[in-house]
């Protein structure tokens, strides 16, 4: 089994999960899940934060296209933060910077709610 974990937890308004290990074709249905709980309980505004993801395969970037604009039309918003280089630059070649923001902190995400 890979070593993948989500956890969840509230800031302000925003819903905030802490992704750690590897994201890919046998973790990915944890982060649907997730998110899916997150869109049911109408917590539309939500920062993903990749300090602890190590490795990231297209069944996972699936996953954030999947939800991107549900969360959008709904008002909301999906943002990503604390990438390490490696995991930024497969996001980065398949053009995410363009649909997502992604940012450097948790705290940047936050405050970006905030306006």
């Amino acid at each position: 089994m890979k070593n993948f974990s989500i956890a969840t937890r509230q800031k302000q308004n925003v819903s905030i999960l802490d992704i750690k290990g590897e994201l890919d074709a046998h973790t990915a249905s944890q982060l649907e899940n997730a998110l899916k709980s997150l869109i049911d309980e109408q917590n539309y505004a939500i920062v993903v934060n990749c300090s602890g993801l190590d490795y990231i395969a297209s069944a996972g970037l699936g996953v954030f296209m999947a939800y991107i604009e549900d969360v959008r039309s709904l008002g909301g918003d999906i943002k990503l933060t604390n990438m390490n280089e490696r995991v930024y630059n497969v996001f980065d070649l398949l053009g995410f910077p363009s649909l997502y923001d992604i940012l450097e902190d948790e705290r940047e995400a936050l405050e970006s709610f905030e306006n």
